[in-house]
């Protein structure tokens, strides 16, 4: 045995799936075990088999992994009866699991209070269990649920139940910070300690992240002995989340001299993965997550940047590439030259500027447009038309003469109260001059829908354009009611292409119409439409 390699145990089907808000349908699992498996993960936990129908369809249909182990979750057998006419314990073994993992009670405490029952009864249910569940599957796991409370209030009392899962056979021994509160300083103490009963080739770590330590808790623990981490991606889980495998691998793989079953090229699609889970559950990615954030590896400082272009180890502590991530240089008032340069190649902008001129323009504009309220720290594509409108890139493709918004609010025949949004634009397309009016459900949806409707005849394009997020921010809130709103909108279209456009003014409306102007200019230039 390789005592020098860490296996990665994911929870993200089950432990993942206690997260406020989050339901995965068996479409949902089947598409994350896939990506787990492409990747490499030792161990993939799909859920609790006869917990409910979903986990129950799960397990019946298992999906096709190429490496992983399916696991399955349960519990010890219940006090009173024999693990071979346990119930919960017959859903494990009839499952299509490859190896089943069982969480007990370690600590004294829940043994007296939570089950009530003799604690020499607990420490037999849990070697009983393993014992029946290792003839039938392929490994069995133990779950030692409070075991570093439990350690703390009784340590004796815990490392027999942990001795009777090992003795009876339990590939892993799996150590719970199930509250999440221990620090890292004891993790490594108290599993160093361990590790003199049970060899740490069969000990893993599952951390909490309710002191925002359940990375580091599980490094210190693989520093003490431990060989099996178990997490999440993105830290999903109960309360705080569990420790995020999506910075446990890239850390393991690239700062550490520990093997892991995760190839250079399987690495590079942990960005991927981490952005598949959040379309899954249709949130919006952390930019600020390590290794895989949008703001991993963005640069907004002048100083920084011009750093970064001469070499990126100067801000950078890794390549991005490695874990699939890229690059990202934001213009801001504190961007300088190397700023605007670097953006610009980003977007393949090459401009024919041989003294400067245009350059030193486009960035006073932008610091201009900046000092009014504008800002292009996430607002790429706005600063994408400023610079190619400053240098004549962008067609004419269409000019807005007036809208009109309107908002009724009145009872219905049936008496119900009810607001109805209407919008009214006159565009010039062309030597066109159209007028159209649309409802929506709100007013910049109306203005929106009242826009898509004079342009969608001739530009077909725009039909896959969809708004995916709104944001509102007040500029200048002394001013109350009277403010000036800053109004940035994330598009997005059905080549999986997501954009985000800024507007400001006085005006709310007319702020958010400067945002959606930015979002269908943008669309049709990368469509490369011609204008008319």
């Amino acid at each position: 045995m390789n005592e020098n390699r860490v296996y990665l145990f994911d929870s993200t089907l089950r432990d993942g799936q206690q997260t406020q808000g989050v339901d995965f349908s068996v479409a949902d699992k089947t598409a994350i075990a896939t990506g787990l498996d492409r990747i490499g993960i030792d161990y993939i936990e799909g859920g609790w088999p006869g917990a409910n129908p979903t986990d129950n369809e799960f397990f019946s249909t298992r999906p096709q992994l190429k490496s992983s182990q399916f696991v399955a979750f349960g519990m010890t057998r219940r006090p009173g009866r024999s693990a071979e006419n346990d119930p919960g314990l017959a859903s494990l073994v009839n499952s299509a699991a490859d190896a089943v993992c069982i969480v007990g009670k370690t600590w004294d405490f829940h043994v007296d209070v939570a089950l009530d029952i003799p604690r020499s009864e607990n420490i037999d249910m849990i070697g009983e269990s393993i014992a029946f569940l290792k003839t039938r599957k392929q490994e069995a796991l133990f779950d030692a649920e409070h075991f570093f409370d439990g350690y703390k209030a009784n340590p004796g009392f815990a490392m027999d139940c942990l001795l009777s899962a090992y003795q009876a056979g339990a590939r892993w021994v799996v150590l719970c910070d199930t509250n999440g509160g221990t620090l890292p300083h004891e993790i490594r103490r108290i599993v160093g300690e361990v590790t003199r009963k049970i060899p740490g080739t069969h000990l893993g770590i599952h951390c909490h992240n309710d002191t925002e330590n359940a990375v580091a808790n599980s490094l210190a623990a693989v520093e003490a002995g431990a060989r099996q981490i178990q997490g999440t991606l993105n830290g999903l889980g109960e309360r705080c989340g569990n420790a995020n495998l999506v910075s446990l691998i890239p850390s393991l793989k690239l700062k550490t001299s520990y093997e892991i079953g995760i190839s250079d090229a399987q690495l590079a699609q942990l960005t991927s993965l981490s952005h598949m889970l959040n379309e899954r559950l249709n949130r919006a990615p952390q930019s600020n997550m390590a290794y895989v954030g949008q703001s991993a590896f963005t640069h907004k400082g002048g100083l920084h940047v011009s750093a970064v272009e001469k070499d990126p180890r100067t801000y950078e502590h890794i390549e991005p590439s490695l874990v699939g991530n890229h690059r990202h240089v934001i213009v801001s008032d504190q961007a300088g030259r190397s700023n605007v340069v670097a953006m610009l190649r980003d977007m393949d902008i090459t401009p024919d500027d041989q003294d400067g001129s245009k350059m030193g323009k486009l960035l006073q504009r932008v610091k201009d447009r900046e000092y009014e309220g504008y800002s292009y720290d996430g607002a790429e594509a706005s600063f994408e038309l400023l610079a190619r409108r400053a240098f004549g890139e962008v067609p004419k493709y269409f000019s807005l003469s007036r809208f009109r918004v309107m908002d009724d609010r009145r009872r219905d025949a049936r008496g119900k109260l009810v607001t109805e949004s209407e919008a009214t634009v006159t565009l010039d397309v062309g030597t066109r001059n159209i007028m159209e009016v649309s409802t929506g459900n709100g007013p910049v949806n109306a203005l929106d829908c009242a826009l898509r409707k004079a342009l969608l005849p001739f530009y077909p394009a725009l039909e896959d354009m969809v708004l995916l997020d709104y944001k509102v921010r007040i500029l200048t809130p002394q001013d109350g009611t009277r403010a000036v709103t800053r109004v940035m909108i994330e598009s997005g279209d059905s080549k999986g292409r997501r954009w985000t456009t800024v507007g400001v003014s006085p005006n709310i409306i007319d702020a958010s119409y400067n945002a959606i102007n930015d979002g269908i200019t943008w669309k049709l230039f990368h469509e490369e439409a011609a204008s008319v």
